[in-house]
């Protein structure tokens, strides 16, 4: 039989071929997306080609509705692939349930080499025997299988049973060098031959999966830690893929460090906030921005810098620089980050991104022209201040509102004088006749600052809370000038009596 370790690809440059090959269950993760882009990114770095497959063959767990959000997840990411599910390509077609007359053919030579046999033992069987033998249960399953004579066959067929096929797993020792982990054995015997294929006929994951590997010339094979443990069952179907002549090579393996919840040890769990990545998008995280962060888990592109463009990313990015340690998710972090790809956003693509948010929070429906001129004259006053695009209708919502109400601790934290101080801006601000910040500073700052003594942080706290219903908001005088002259008037008037009661 074939020794994987010497037969071992040595694919690089535009040779590279790496694959994304998710099961449709359930919504994308951050896990998973992070899987697709490091492949994406390892695939664009080397010139190289990104299979997107998909492996739906457990029909109760796999659905349409999970395959159609894995498409939607990878086009907001702006992660593309060259041949796979939507695009085609010479490897057709890409879903495992499409599949089975070609894994036929590769179970048919797998048989005529000898590399697969026929194993008729139950679980009951197998316990008994290792307890006869003085073996240990959980070692499983003891080759019984592996010469019975065609006579034994037979009469095991004859009494109604079917057999499931196992891989004979080569009786020596197993060596790969991971691209992240250095070099890694499997000692001889430790795992026993596996079945492949069920007695129904229909093959495992353990089998498809490589043989789809095999077949479309994967050379490189990026995935998460935990899929580890199976490697070694890959190395010895692969030796028998080669010795069948299936393919040629073994693919480079590389896994990449588990993802981590904010707090505890164990791996970012499905039902955790931080998982789900819609969840992310929904409160305003721009694919820069989570792409960014993503990247960072497990990987960084120098000691003293986080963030950087999808460019620069796969200008940088090799598989080998990943750091094997756990990585931590942390929310703040990547709401940070998120923060600086949408300070780096130009005005336009700001305002156009945020229009969603706003109708989604019944700003609008469909908004008008005028409203459409109102958000992209506001977008620039609240770019540098949001962190994800979520908290803009809260910034911004004040515009978009007649009756505005008045949050709670913005009015705890106004002055005791706070109606004498809004009447003395509405006092300096009627005779104004050229409504611009610059007039409005100048008005309030003479009226307030000057005349009344007060201190800037104090004087601008309630025309604020007037004008936005917020402790914080926007520049005061810009928002004021967008509102113009009688409603910012009238909304100072309306906190005064409000306060006067």
């Amino acid at each position: 039989m074939a020794t994987p370790h010497a037969l071992t690809t040595t694919a690089s440059g535009a040779d590279v071929r790496v694959r994304f090959c998710p099961s449709p269950t359930g919504l994308p993760h951050v896990g998973l997306i992070r899987t697709a882009l490091f492949n994406w990114a390892y695939a664009r770095h080397n010139g190289g080609k990104l299979v997107f497959r998909i492996e739906d063959t457990d029909s109760a767990r796999d659905s349409e509705e999970s395959y159609q959000q894995l498409l939607d997840a990878l086009r907001w990411m702006k992660i593309d692939w060259d041949e796979g599910v939507e695009v085609g390509g010479p490897h057709a077609p890409y879903r495992q349930s499409e599949r089975h007359d070609i894994y036929r053919g590769v179970i048919d030579k797998l048989l005529a080499t000898g590399a697969l046999y026929e194993s008729f033992s139950d679980a009951a069987e197998i316990d008994a025997r290792n307890e006869a033998n003085g073996r240990a249960k959980q070692l499983g399953y003891d080759n019984f299988d592996r010469d019975l004579t065609q006579e034994q066959k037979a009469e095991f067929r004859a009494a109604g049973r079917q057999p499931a096929l196992r891989l004979r797993v080569p009786d020596e020792d197993l060596t790969y060098v991971d691209l992240i982990r250095g070099e890694v054995t499997f000692p001889a015997g430790s795992f026993p031959d596996f079945v492949v294929v069920r007695p129904n006929g229909v093959p495992l994951y353990t089998f498809v999966n490589p043989v789809d590997d095999a077949l479309m010339g994967i050379t490189h094979v990026l995935r998460g830690e935990d899929l580890m443990p199976s490697t070694a069952r890959q190395l010895a179907l692969y030796a028998a893929l080669i010795d069948a002549d299936v393919t040629t090579f073994v693919p480079r393996f590389a896994h990449m460090p588990l993802v981590l919840g904010e707090t505890g040890n164990k791996k970012l769990s499905k039902r955790d906030p931080q998982a789900d990545l819609f969840l992310h998008r929904e409160r305003g995280f721009i694919h820069e921005g989570l792409l960014n962060y993503l990247a960072l888990l497990g990987w960084s592109i120098a000691p003293d810098r986080d963030v950087f463009s999808l460019e620069e990313f796969i200008a940088a990015f090799d598989i080998e620089n990943v750091n094997p340690n756990p990585a931590r998710f942390d929310q703040k972090k990547a709401e940070s980050i998120n923060g600086d790809h949408i300070r780096m956003l130009g005005e336009k693509d700001f305002a156009e991104r945020t229009i969603p948010y706003l109708a989604a929070a019944g700003l609008f429906d469909e908004p008008t022209h005028e409203q459409l001129v109102l958000a992209f004259r506001a977008a620039p006053l609240v770019q540098e201040r949001v962190q994800v695009l979520g908290e803009v209708p809260g910034m911004m919502g004040f515009l978009f509102k007649e009756d505005i109400s008045y949050d709670a601790d913005a009015l705890k934290g106004l002055p005791a004088n706070a109606a004498d101080v809004l009447e003395a801006c509405i006092a300096a601000l009627e005779p104004v006749t050229e409504f611009t910040p610059e007039k409005i500073q100048d008005a309030l700052a003479t009226a307030l600052v000057e005349k009344l003594e007060l201190k800037p942080r104090v004087a601008y706290g309630p025309p604020r809370v007037a004008i936005t219903g917020r402790r914080v908001s926007p520049p005061l005088f810009e928002s004021m000038e967008l509102l113009g002259k009688d409603e910012s008037l009238r909304r100072l008037a309306a906190l005064v009596e409000h306060l006067r009661g």
